[in-house]
């Protein structure tokens, strides 16, 4: 789908946030790993949105590219996740995008392939060094556009201690997840901790909902038009089971006014007041950071199955971060691309995992942590991971997808309405393949 420059750039100020895999809050910053002057110097503009450890951990890579490379500087700019979409958009409708830039994959950077802004560095990739699922986030028509480094899944993470107090195992089904609910209610705690305002974290239960009743082909069907479209039933479904949970009071209430970043939400699970939380294992990190007591009590399960449904526990909602891309007019492509590799090498990879308790889209890359080490074999169990819906799709579609999702939260809309605004809005979004 081809869009103006200055509408993609309207489009992308709406998508500001993305699926709290990597959270900004750092200020613009820019800073050069290179020891002396730039005098005679090839320079390479580098963007990025990791504040803290993981920023660390590409200095060090662009720090080892630059030794590789005398001839060459790196000037690196980590720029508050908040502002990065509108800032790349903006230089990107410029031709003023820097040389190597972080995205997200998906819908997204497939907008930019499209126009002709991001370089193929196909016949550059060794595909057996990254997770096929992963790198398949950021090929388009067969063409590698990013190499991703970073890999995050949702589960659901919960409190041992409340589970143990009362007598509660890890649910495999929806029916099981609905009698913990119930035993909870009963003893005054919030089941399921929810902070919706910015709309992605209840995106995790529509797309989660939908893969287990409708299978892993739903999506994809829906979103190359091969068949079934977003108004299936299992899309209906989905919705109904997600009111279900809000009628059975399930969440804290006001959850959709009440913002992710700001940690409201992940306080309710280290006060005790609330048991579970479906999310990224980005939890996991803010949890270090802000509770760190809080671990010995977390543990988590993947997100149970629904009676009759297609899907199973080995699909799991998936998202490839930070994918390094290449833009088609730097005037270095060559060691531009030699910088993306040098971001996703195996060492850069493993410090990143090891540092930061994420797990990266590299392949073999075995984490050292106890729970990273189970969140990697969880990821190598899956038989499938499904990106988010708000990263694959186009612009516009994807922020419908997470307005209609938190009116359906709401109770502001009906899973059936929601279902037939999503796939009026793909009739008019998406082509056939």
């Amino acid at each position: 789908m081809k869009k103006a420059g200055l509408m993609l750039t309207i489009v992308c100020v709406l998508l500001l946030t993305a699926c709290g895999l990597n959270g900004g809050g750092s200020k613009e910053s820019a800073s050069s790993s290179g020891s002396g002057s730039k005098g005679g110097k090839k320079t390479l503009e580098f963007w990025q949105i990791d504040p803290g450890e993981k920023e660390k951990v590409y200095q060090e890579a662009v720090a080892r590219f630059e030794k590789k490379h005398p001839d060459v500087n790196v000037k690196f700019l980590t720029i508050p996740n908040d502002a990065y979409k509108q800032k790349l958009s903006v230089a990107m409708s410029g031709n003023r995008a820097p040389d190597v830039f972080v995205s997200w994959g998906g819908g997204w950077l497939k907008n930019f392939a499209d126009q002709g802004k991001v370089l193929d560095i196909t016949a550059d990739t060794d595909k057996e060094h990254f997770n096929k699922l992963a790198l398949d986030n950021s090929t388009f028509d067969n063409k590698v556009y990013g190499l991703p480094l970073g890999l995050s899944i949702d589960v659901v993470f919960y409190n041992k201690d409340i589970f143990k107090k009362y007598g509660l195992t890890p649910p495999k089904t929806y029916d099981e997840w609905l009698k913990i609910n119930d035993t909870l209610k009963k003893n005054d705690i919030i089941p399921l901790a929810l902070a919706n305002k910015t709309k992605w974290p209840g995106a995790y239960y529509l797309m989660n909902f939908a893969s287990r009743v409708g299978g892993t082909e739903l999506f994809d069907s829906a979103f190359h038009r091969t068949g079934k479209g977003f108004d299936d039933q299992a899309y209906v479904k989905a919705g109904e089971l997600i009111q279900e949970m809000v009628k059975k009071k399930a969440f804290n209430s006001g959850f959709n006014g009440i913002p992710y970043d700001e940690g409201q939400g992940r306080q309710l699970m280290y006060s005790g007041k609330a048991a579970m939380m479906d999310m990224t294992i980005s939890f996991v990190n803010n949890m270090k950071e802000e509770a760190p007591d809080f671990a010995s009590k977390l543990d988590f399960f993947v997100f149970p199955t629904v009676k009759g449904g297609k899907g199973d526990q080995t699909n799991l909602g998936a998202s490839a971060s930070p994918v390094w891309s290449v833009a088609k007019n730097s005037k270095n492509q060559k060691l531009a691309t030699e910088l993306a590799k040098e971001l996703t090498s195996t060492e850069t990879a493993q410090a990143y995992v090891d540092r930061t308790g994420s797990l990266s889209s590299v392949d073999n890359v075995v984490p050292k942590d106890e729970m990273t080490k189970r969140f990697y074999d969880v990821v190598k169990n899956a038989t499938h991971l499904q990106m988010p819906y708000d990263q694959t799709l186009p612009p516009e579609l994807a922020e419908l997808h997470k307005d209609t999702t938190q009116a359906v939260f709401g109770l502001d809309m009906t899973p059936q309405e929601a279902a037939k605004k999503m796939e009026q809005k793909a009739k008019e979004d998406l082509k056939k393949e």
